[in-house]
C-alpha cells in the first residue's frame, strides 16, 4: 500500500469515529444505564419466577444487544425530529444538529444500523419478542411527537422505557403475565416522575413555543407534585413486586434505599431552584437503576441458588 493511500485511510477511519463519538454525545449514550438495569432485572427475576432457573449469558447478551439497539434508535429520532426546536431553545441549540457538527443522513444511517441491531436482536431471543417489535418501535418513534399535542408525554416516554425491563421478562421467558406487567408500570412511572423534573428547566421555552408538558400546562409547582405522586407510586410497585414475586428482605431492602433516594432526588428541586436539576435528573436516577437491579440478583442469588 502506497503511503498517500494509507494516509487516505487513516484519515477515513479517524473521521468515522470522530462522527460516532459526537452521535454517542448527542443521544448521551452513558445514559442508557437508566434503563439497562431493569432490563436485566426483568430478565433474570423472570427467568426465576417462570422457568425456575438463570437466564443463559447468550440471552443476557442479546437483551443487552436489543437495549442499545432501541435506545440509540429512539434517542436520535428524537433529535432528528426535535431538531428545529433544539434549535430554538438555548438549552439545547448547542446539541450536534443544530450546532452542525453532523448531518441529517449521517444520523439517519445510525438510526437504521441501531434499528437494526434492536431487530436481529429480538431474532436471536423467541417469536413474542419479534412479534411484539413492531408495537415497541411505534411507542419509540410515537414519543417525541408527543410534546406537540399533549403534555402526557412523560407517560409515553415511560412506556417506551417501562418496554425495557418488560422486553428482557419476554426475551427469556417468552411470555408476559400479572408479575411482568406490574414491573412494566412501576418503571413507566418512575421514568415519568423524573421526566416532568427534567421538563421543568423548559417551561417558559414551551410555553412559548406551543409545547405540551406537565410543567407548561399546570405550572412547576403542581408539576414537581405530580412527579412526587408519580414517585410514591413507583416506590408501592416496587413494594407490590415484593409481595407478587414473593421476593425477601434483600429486594426490600433495595426498595428502603430507592424510596430515600427519591426522597432526596425531590429535595434538590424547589419551584424557585432549580440548579441541581441535573444531579437530580442524571446522578439520582442512574444510581436508583443500579441499586434496584444489584439487589434483585442478591436477593435471587441468596434464595434461590
Amino acid at each position: 500500500m502506497k503511503a498517500t493511500e494509507y494516509r487516505t485511510d487513516r484519515k477515513c477511519v479517524g473521521m468515522v469515529l470522530r462522527k460516532v463519538k459526537i452521535i454517542l454525545e448527542m443521544i448521551k449514550f452513558e445514559h442508557t444505564i437508566f434503563a439497562l438495569p431493569f432490563a436485566f432485572m426483568g430478565a433474570v427475576l423472570g427467568n426465576i419466577v417462570v422457568e425456575d432457573t438463570w437466564p443463559t449469558w447468550w440471552e443476557i447478551f442479546w437483551v443487552t444487544m436489543a437495549m442499545v439497539g432501541a435506545r440509540s434508535a429512539a434517542m436520535s429520532l428524537n433529535r432528528v425530529i426535535d431538531r428545529y426546536i433544539d434549535a430554538k431553545n438555548p438549552r439545547t441549540a448547542n446539541r450536534a444538529i443544530p450546532a452542525g457538527l453532523i448531518s441529517i443522513t449521517e444520523v439517519v444511517l445510525f438510526i437504521l444500523l441501531s434499528f437494526a441491531l434492536l431487530f436481529f436482536a429480538a431474532y436471536q431471543l423467541n417469536d413474542l419478542a419479534v412479534k411484539l417489535l413492531p408495537l415497541a418501535v411505534f411507542v419509540l418513534i410515537l414519543y417525541s411527537y408527543t410534546k406537540r399535542f399533549t403534555w402526557a408525554c412523560h407517560f409515553v416516554l415511560g412506556v417506551a422505557i417501562g418496554f425495557g425491563p418488560l422486553g428482557g421478562w419476554i426475551a427469556t421467558t417468552g411470555q408476559v403475565d400479572a408479575t411482568a406487567l406490574l414491573l412494566f408500570a412501576t418503571v413507566m412511572l418512575w421514568t415519568a416522575g423524573f421526566d416532568i423534573i427534567y421538563a421543568c428547566q423548559d417551561t417558559d421555552f414551551d410555553r412559548e413555543q406551543g409545547l405540551y408538558s406537565i410543567p407548561s400546562r399546570f405550572g412547576i409547582a403542581t408539576a414537581l407534585m405530580i412527579a412526587r405522586g408519580c414517585h410514591l407510586l413507583t416506590v408501592v410497585g416496587l413494594f407490590a413486586l415484593f409481595l407478587k414475586a414473593a421476593l425477601s428482605i434483600w429486594f426490600l431492602l433495595g426498595v428502603v434505599i430507592a424510596a430515600l433516594i427519591l426522597v432526596y432526588e425531590h429535595s434538590l428541586v424547589k419551584p424557585t431552584d432549580l440548579s441541581k436539576l441535573d444531579v437530580a435528573f442524571f446522578t439520582m436516577n442512574g444510581i436508583l437503576s443500579v441499586v434496584v437491579f444489584t439487589f434483585t440478583l442478591i436477593d435471587l442469588v441468596m434464595t434461590w441458588t
